[in-house]
């Protein structure tokens, strides 16, 4: 049967062939050396909207109206550095054959780097050793504070690096999860600390070694200054100290969670700056003009634009975070064949084809950059739209079409429009794919931008594999006759969409949460959908997920969390970790704000499965 839709589907699309050779071609260009895994702000990306906007004019894109080029570019953040932080140490006891009576200063990577999500300050202080820094909640069943007999309000906090070395496994790997230095800052802010020191212990590994300032893609602090200091200026800092770091270190190693912390001799001042580079990288977009007039009284449609795309940047060499390589692939090229080379291809041909095809609608052609680092690109487009987004009557969106596996292609989204079931159902006619439908719209892909701007939406996937994120995700193993017959589907569904009369009616889709804390496996969920691309003290909602806790205790899009549970939050990575306080249906308060007035809501969480 499967054969029979497949000969079917190739009779109807006599141009088959040559959308098979296109794909090939346009994955295995964008997916080699020349591009560099395309990351964003980087001159492979560059390279690959060239190439891209080169194969649209080539197909008939024109510039959106009102600009003369394909390019739409947008600032990020695209890394962090040292600004020229230091540490001193003053009038601490004297460090053998050395002395006391000259305050040490230490500047350099090697002796002082800070922290990429530190703010900048200046602080003076006492210092005070609090260990590993590690706070476990309670609902992990451990019972491990750092803190739990220090008073460290408008101290300097040091902590060591990682965790606990010699801990039995299943407790390691509770602490290990605590572990996040973002974690540790934030455990140190709620207690009134000034400012954190990380210093990695002789045991550890990268001994006496700063930490590197590293990526970070959220703009925002963490609402302290935070830095690492060096072998030379640890042995300073702990000179005459009640313990040597040696021996405290060896001590905390077991696990005992009963081995305090100390106050260290002296002063410490420290002066932290944050250098946050931005880049600008490139969406590529232009459109197909409709070929029927779509302004006359006899043949206007509602909602004259439809958007289809799909991102093109990938991991470059994998250097910033998100790379699953392992230990021997490390640095390598990720070429992203997959991820996201044969959606850029998918759309590239579908381009082609639709350019062939009679159009009631505008069809915009858009290829994201930046999706790799939090939807940014996409995010741009929507924040300071070309085109209303209240025009676009759809958007379709392609993310790892690429490693079909027995006939199985899934179409996310589609609870966003009641139109969608139809259209799919009648596509898939011809097309035989064993087709799995999922309404959820709230996917780690650019679809969800459109969700949240209330764009009907739909996105396609052939699901994740094991070269997802690493090197080996490489054109060879694309699986390009299914790549085209995708292409054809989503051709179908386009064309559908883009020739109702009215434009597809936008549903707004409840996501169901679980009941019951008592079931193993689940995890608390607030239903709030982070903004990760804005710099604000505090978590603002990029939106809310409908029917979730969020949307029932009042929260919408931009407003601000600044406070949960009694946790204040920073920035998304303490929103995170104050997530790890909250039980299912324990109603616990959030401080908000809502332009500039500060507000109050309960928030009863669910458990998402």
């Amino acid at each position: 049967m499967k054969q029979i839709a497949l000969l079917v589907l190739l009779l109807l699309c006599s141009s088959a062939s040559a959308l098979f050779a296109q794909t090939r071609a346009h994955v295995t260009a964008l997916a080699s050396d020349r591009f560099e895994g395309r990351q964003a702000g980087t001159t492979g990306e560059r390279r690959a909207a060239d190439y891209i906007s080169e194969q649209l004019r080539r197909v008939g894109v024109r510039p959106l109206p009102g600009r003369s080029d394909l390019f739409l570019p947008f600032e990020f953040t695209a890394g962090s550095k040292d600004g020229g932080s230091t540490f001193t140490v003053r009038s601490g006891a004297p460090v053998t054959g050395r002395g006391s009576s000259v305050d040490a200063v230490y500047r350099g990577t090697r002796n002082v780097q800070v922290l990429s999500f530190s703010d900048d300050a200046e602080v003076t202080g006492d210092a005070v050793f609090a260990g590993y820094g590690l706070v476990v909640p309670e609902t992990q069943g451990v019972s491990y504070d750092s803190y739990a007999a220090l008073d460290v309000k408008d101290k300097v906090v040091v902590v060591l690096r990682y965790f606990p070395e010699d801990a039995e496994p299943q407790l390691r790997a509770v602490l290990a999860r605590y572990s996040d230095l973002r974690y540790k800052a934030m455990a140190a802010r709620q207690r009134g600390a000034r400012a954190l020191i990380v210093v990695t212990g002789p045991r550890s590994p990268n001994a006496g070694q700063t930490v590197a300032t590293t990526f970070d893609t959220a703009l925002a602090g963490s609402g302290i200054p935070a830095l690492s200091i060096g072998g030379m200026a640890v042995e300073r800092l702990f000179a005459g100290a009640p313990k040597t770091l040696a021996a405290s270190q060896q001590e905390l190693d077991s696990g005992n969670p009963h081995v305090a912390g100390f106050a260290l001799p002296g002063t410490v001042s420290l002066s932290t700056k944050v250098v946050r580079e931005k880049q600008t990288a490139r969406n590529v977009v232009g459109y197909l003009p409709a070929t029927v007039p779509t302004t006359t009284a006899t043949t206007g449609v509602d909602k004259p634009w439809v958007i289809v795309g799909a991102h093109y940047d990938h991991l470059g060499r994998g250097t910033q975070g998100t790379s699953l390589a392992s230990k021997e692939e490390a640095g390598r090229i990720h070429y992203g064949a997959d991820d996201n080379a044969s959606g850029t291809a998918a759309v590239l041909a579908l381009a082609e084809a639709l350019a062939k095809q009679p159009r009631r609608r505008n069809i915009i052609v858009a290829l994201w950059s930046a999706e790799e680092i939090g939807l940014v690109g996409s995010a741009a487009f929507t924040a300071a739209p070309p085109v209303p987004v209240a025009q676009l009557a759809a958007a379709v969106n392609f993310d790892m079409v690429g490693r079909m596996q027995d006939n199985k292609l899934v179409a996310q989204a589609t609870g966003t429009s009641p139109v969608w079931g139809r259209i799919l159902e009648r596509a898939n006619v011809a097309a035989g794919f064993d087709l799995t439908v999922q309404p959820d719209p709230y996917q780690p892909t650019d679809i969800a931008t459109f969700n949240q701007a209330s764009v009907p939406s739909l996105s396609f996937t052939t699901g994740s594999h094991a070269d997802y994120h690493k090197p080996s995700d490489t054109a060879d193993k694309i699986a390009y006759a299914d790549l085209d017959r995708i292409v054809s589907f989503a051709a179908a569904i386009v064309r559908a969409a883009s020739d109702l009369d009215e434009a597809p009616q936008f549903t707004k889709v409840d996501q169901p949460t679980g009941r019951g804390g008592s079931i193993a496996g689940v995890r608390v969920t607030t239903g709030t959908i982070p903004d990760y691309a804005t710099d604000v003290k505090g978590l603002l909602l990029g939106g809310v997920i409908g029917g979730g806790p969020a949307e029932k205790a009042g929260l919408m899009k931009g407003d601000i969390i600044v406070e949960i549970a009694g946790q204040t939050i920073a920035n998304v990575y303490d929103y995170t970790y104050a997530l790890e306080l909250l039980k299912v249906d324990a109603p616990v308060k959030v401080v908000y704000m809502r332009g500039t007035e500060r507000r109050e809501t309960q928030l009863v969480p669910g458990a998402r499965r």
